[in-house]
């Protein structure tokens, strides 16, 4: 195994280029924020959805944006507001009455990357019809189903302060998304950086593409390459477990906690490790990258009590609590 690793982390080494040549040119628009700008990457590596969540104006559009146009692959941004229809989203069936035929107009959700922006602004018909899109990467327009482009990744923004006009996500929804990120503030020597960046008239804002499709799918393929052991496959599960039957890892929590982390927590925190290696130019998952990109994946997956919430307990204390008692291999 440890030639396969030898020969894995040549290979990581070799991509480590193509790798930095997307994180500069995010980089070039974006001040700081280099949390957000990896995980991004990460839901790119894994062909995955990724939702984040911060206050406006904290470039979470512009880093999105920004992410689209450094990759040769079509991009759309969707503002969801409350009188959005799913057709809008997805297309319609337009009926032609020369040939007494209908034909299919497709929507804004055919393309490589999607920016949902302000995602819980949407009604519950079109978050259905989202849901489809993200699990299956199919829309059904009429009677017949169209594939999705690959790659296919929903990048939605949401406003945690203003929920007059909003419709929550349903769980079932957030839990497709498998990251959740929570961006916050700039510091002051990066906000001097965005000040004399961005307050002009015309602010330069030019992109390169610098990857095209093909890279994306071989930086995937070596995400799945990269090496986990037994034993950090066992502390994922006791990561996920523990948020199920915290009593049995000695955590006193039981009474914070509703409902625990799904299977699928257990495969995003495998995906999402292997991903975080690749990126630290590493061929190897440790334990450092499980506990790294761990609350992402499960701060949107622990579902708390009542009781949580009037001893103003959140998710995020819950599974903090977990990654603190719970034995590291």
């Amino acid at each position: 195994m440890s030639i396969d690793v030898k020969q894995i982390g040549e290979k990581v080494e070799k991509e480590s280029a193509v790798l930095a040549r997307i994180r500069s040119e995010i980089e070039k628009i974006i001040v700081g924020q280099e949390y957000m700008i990896e995980r991004l990457m990460i839901g790119l590596l894994c062909n995955n959805h990724v939702l984040i969540e911060g206050v406006p104006g904290l470039a979470k559009t512009l880093a999105v944006t920004t992410l689209a146009k450094s990759l040769n692959a079509s991009f759309q941004r969707i503002q969801f507001t409350p009188d959005l229809l799913p057709a809008d989203l997805l297309g319609t069936l337009i009926y032609n009455p020369r040939s007494g035929e209908f034909s299919t107009k497709k929507g804004p959700i055919f393309a490589n990357i999607i920016l949902a922006d302000e995602i819980n602004r949407a009604p519950a018909k079109v978050q259905s019809a989202l849901l489809e899109a993200m699990q299956e990467r199919q829309v059904t327009i009429g009677e017949e189903s169209h594939s999705l482009d690959d790659p296919f990744m929903v990048l939605a923004t949401q406003n945690p302060i203003e929920q007059e006009g909003t419709y929550p996500l349903p769980e079932a929804q957030i839990d497709r998304f498998m990251l959740k990120l929570k961006v916050t503030y700039p510091s002051k020597v990066e906000e001097k950086k965005i000040l004399r960046k961005m307050a002009s008239s015309a602010p330069k804002l030019e992109v390169e593409q610098v990857i095209e499709k093909s890279d994306i799918f071989r930086l995937r393929n070596l995400t799945d390459e990269i090496y986990m052991d037994e034993k950090v496959e066992d502390y994922i599960i006791d990561i996920v477990q523990a948020t199920r039957k915290p009593d049995e890892y000695g955590l006193d929590v039981a009474n914070l906690i509703q409902y625990g982390a799904s299977p699928r927590a257990t495969i995003f925190l495998a995906m999402a490790s292997r991903a975080h290696a690749l990126l630290q130019g590493r061929g190897y998952v440790t334990p450092q990258d499980v506990k790294s990109i761990g609350m992402d994946v499960l701060r949107h997956r622990v579902i708390i009590t009542y009781e949580a919430e009037a001893e103003e307990k959140t998710s995020e204390d819950v599974v903090t609590a977990i990654f603190n008692n719970v034995a590291v291999p």
